[in-house]
Protein backbone atom coordinates (compact mmCIF):
# COMPACT_ATOMS: atom_id res chain seq x y z
CA UNK A 1 0.00 0.00 0.00
CA UNK A 2 1.47 3.33 -1.10
CA UNK A 3 1.29 6.80 0.36
CA UNK A 4 -2.12 8.39 -0.06
CA UNK A 5 -3.18 11.96 0.33
CA UNK A 6 -6.78 12.76 1.16
CA UNK A 7 -8.50 16.11 1.23
CA UNK A 8 -11.99 17.32 2.09
CA UNK A 9 -13.31 20.51 0.54
CA UNK A 10 -16.11 22.27 2.36
CA UNK A 11 -17.89 25.57 2.00
CA UNK A 12 -21.22 27.22 1.49
CA UNK A 13 -23.19 26.65 -1.72
CA UNK A 14 -21.97 28.80 -4.60
CA UNK A 15 -18.58 29.58 -3.07
CA UNK A 16 -16.67 27.72 -5.79
CA UNK A 17 -16.01 24.21 -4.44
CA UNK A 18 -16.54 22.58 -7.84
CA UNK A 19 -14.42 25.17 -9.65
CA UNK A 20 -11.63 24.58 -7.13
CA UNK A 21 -11.89 20.81 -7.60
CA UNK A 22 -11.82 21.06 -11.40
CA UNK A 23 -8.74 23.30 -11.25
CA UNK A 24 -6.99 20.90 -8.84
CA UNK A 25 -7.74 17.91 -11.10
CA UNK A 26 -6.12 19.80 -13.99
CA UNK A 27 -3.09 20.72 -11.88
CA UNK A 28 -2.15 17.42 -10.21
CA UNK A 29 -0.06 14.71 -11.92
CA UNK A 30 -2.53 11.97 -10.97
CA UNK A 31 -5.09 10.06 -13.02
CA UNK A 32 -8.49 11.07 -11.68
CA UNK A 33 -11.94 9.53 -11.71
CA UNK A 34 -15.17 9.92 -9.82
CA UNK A 35 -17.83 12.59 -10.09
CA UNK A 36 -18.27 16.33 -10.43
CA UNK A 37 -21.56 18.13 -9.87
CA UNK A 38 -22.50 21.31 -11.71
CA UNK A 39 -25.35 23.75 -11.41
CA UNK A 40 -27.88 23.84 -14.21
CA UNK A 41 -28.76 27.45 -14.96
CA UNK A 42 -31.59 28.89 -17.05
CA UNK A 43 -31.49 32.67 -17.56
CA UNK A 44 -29.11 32.95 -14.61
CA UNK A 45 -31.37 30.99 -12.24
CA UNK A 46 -30.43 27.58 -10.85
CA UNK A 47 -32.96 24.94 -11.88
CA UNK A 48 -31.01 21.85 -10.95
CA UNK A 49 -27.73 20.00 -10.92
CA UNK A 50 -25.94 17.70 -13.32
CA UNK A 51 -23.59 14.87 -12.40
CA UNK A 52 -20.53 14.18 -14.55
CA UNK A 53 -18.22 11.15 -14.64
CA UNK A 54 -14.73 12.68 -14.41
CA UNK A 55 -13.07 9.90 -16.44
CA UNK A 56 -15.59 9.54 -19.28
CA UNK A 57 -17.47 12.84 -19.37
CA UNK A 58 -20.79 11.00 -19.20
CA UNK A 59 -23.39 13.35 -17.76
CA UNK A 60 -26.89 13.13 -16.34
CA UNK A 61 -29.40 15.21 -14.41
CA UNK A 62 -28.89 14.68 -10.67
CA UNK A 63 -31.74 16.92 -9.54
CA UNK A 64 -34.12 19.39 -11.11
CA UNK A 65 -37.04 21.59 -10.11
CA UNK A 66 -39.16 19.90 -12.82
CA UNK A 67 -38.12 16.32 -12.00
CA UNK A 68 -41.26 14.51 -10.84
CA UNK A 69 -40.02 11.14 -9.54
CA UNK A 70 -37.61 10.76 -6.64
CA UNK A 71 -36.83 12.16 -3.21
CA UNK A 72 -37.43 15.88 -2.73
CA UNK A 73 -34.55 17.95 -1.30
CA UNK A 74 -35.52 21.59 -0.93
CA UNK A 75 -37.04 22.70 -4.24
CA UNK A 76 -35.29 19.95 -6.22
CA UNK A 77 -36.26 16.36 -6.87
CA UNK A 78 -33.35 13.92 -7.00
CA UNK A 79 -32.97 11.60 -9.98
CA UNK A 80 -31.77 8.41 -8.28
CA UNK A 81 -31.23 6.77 -11.69
CA UNK A 82 -28.42 9.24 -12.41
CA UNK A 83 -26.77 8.47 -9.07
CA UNK A 84 -27.04 4.72 -9.69
CA UNK A 85 -26.18 4.69 -13.42
CA UNK A 86 -23.44 7.35 -13.52
CA UNK A 87 -22.34 8.38 -10.02
CA UNK A 88 -21.84 5.04 -8.27
CA UNK A 89 -20.17 3.32 -11.27
CA UNK A 90 -17.85 6.33 -11.77
CA UNK A 91 -16.66 6.16 -8.16
CA UNK A 92 -16.28 2.37 -8.25
CA UNK A 93 -14.27 2.61 -11.47
CA UNK A 94 -12.05 5.30 -9.96
CA UNK A 95 -11.39 3.16 -6.88
CA UNK A 96 -10.33 0.29 -9.19
CA UNK A 97 -8.30 2.13 -11.79
CA UNK A 98 -7.39 5.73 -10.90
CA UNK A 99 -4.87 7.33 -8.55
CA UNK A 100 -7.28 10.03 -7.33
CA UNK A 101 -10.96 9.46 -6.46
CA UNK A 102 -13.05 12.64 -6.72
CA UNK A 103 -16.47 12.95 -5.07
CA UNK A 104 -18.08 16.34 -5.69
CA UNK A 105 -20.10 16.31 -3.64
CA UNK A 106 -21.37 14.37 -0.67
CA UNK A 107 -24.49 16.32 0.25
CA UNK A 108 -28.21 15.88 1.02
CA UNK A 109 -29.10 14.89 -2.56
CA UNK A 110 -26.51 12.12 -2.60
CA UNK A 111 -27.55 10.99 0.88
CA UNK A 112 -30.93 10.06 -0.63
CA UNK A 113 -29.24 6.89 -1.93
CA UNK A 114 -27.96 4.30 0.59
CA UNK A 115 -25.98 2.76 -2.29
CA UNK A 116 -24.20 6.09 -2.84
CA UNK A 117 -23.38 6.32 0.88
CA UNK A 118 -21.95 2.80 0.62
CA UNK A 119 -19.68 3.66 -2.33
CA UNK A 120 -18.37 6.73 -0.46
CA UNK A 121 -17.56 4.40 2.46
CA UNK A 122 -15.75 2.10 -0.01
CA UNK A 123 -13.70 5.06 -1.27
CA UNK A 124 -12.74 5.92 2.30
CA UNK A 125 -11.76 2.29 2.95
CA UNK A 126 -9.64 2.16 -0.22
CA UNK A 127 -5.95 2.93 -0.46
CA UNK A 128 -6.58 5.72 -3.00
CA UNK A 129 -5.97 9.43 -2.74
CA UNK A 130 -9.28 11.23 -2.26
CA UNK A 131 -10.77 14.66 -2.84
CA UNK A 132 -14.30 14.88 -1.41
CA UNK A 133 -16.49 17.98 -1.23
CA UNK A 134 -19.18 18.38 1.43
CA UNK A 135 -21.68 21.06 2.39
CA UNK A 136 -20.37 23.34 5.13
CA UNK A 137 -23.24 22.65 7.52
CA UNK A 138 -24.27 19.09 6.66
CA UNK A 139 -24.79 17.02 9.81
CA UNK A 140 -24.30 13.34 8.98
CA UNK A 141 -21.99 10.76 10.63
CA UNK A 142 -20.12 10.03 7.38
CA UNK A 143 -19.60 13.76 6.71
CA UNK A 144 -18.19 14.16 10.23
CA UNK A 145 -15.85 11.25 9.53
CA UNK A 146 -14.72 12.79 6.22
CA UNK A 147 -14.02 16.12 7.91
CA UNK A 148 -12.06 14.40 10.71
CA UNK A 149 -10.06 11.86 8.68
CA UNK A 150 -9.19 13.99 5.63
CA UNK A 151 -7.16 17.19 5.49
CA UNK A 152 -9.90 19.82 5.58
CA UNK A 153 -9.94 22.94 3.39
CA UNK A 154 -12.70 25.52 3.96
CA UNK A 155 -13.43 27.39 0.75
CA UNK A 156 -14.46 31.04 0.80
CA UNK A 157 -14.62 33.56 -2.03
CA UNK A 158 -11.55 35.21 -0.53
CA UNK A 159 -9.33 32.08 -0.53
CA UNK A 160 -10.56 29.78 -3.32
CA UNK A 161 -7.93 30.85 -5.88
CA UNK A 162 -5.08 30.39 -3.39
CA UNK A 163 -6.47 27.01 -2.31
CA UNK A 164 -5.94 25.56 -5.81
CA UNK A 165 -2.17 25.62 -5.19
CA UNK A 166 -2.47 24.42 -1.59
CA UNK A 167 -4.74 21.46 -2.36
CA UNK A 168 -2.71 20.58 -5.47
CA UNK A 169 0.47 20.58 -3.39
CA UNK A 170 -1.04 18.18 -0.83
CA UNK A 171 -2.32 15.79 -3.50
CA UNK A 172 0.87 16.07 -5.57
CA UNK A 173 2.98 15.01 -2.61
CA UNK A 174 2.12 11.41 -3.51
CA UNK A 175 3.88 11.99 -6.85
CA UNK A 176 6.84 13.53 -5.02
CA UNK A 177 7.11 10.46 -2.77
CA UNK A 178 6.97 8.20 -5.82
CA UNK A 179 9.70 10.04 -7.73
CA UNK A 180 12.02 10.24 -4.69
CA UNK A 181 12.26 6.45 -4.37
Amino acid sequence: MGIKERVAITGRPGVGKTTLIERVIAAVPLSAGGIIGRELLVCGHRVGFSLIDVATGREGILAHIHQRVGPKIGRYTVNLDTLHEIGIPAIRSAIRSKELVVIDEFAPMELASPEFVSVVEAALASDKSLMIATHATLDHPLVHRIRQELKLFRVKLSNRDRLVDEVSAVLSSIENHRSSR
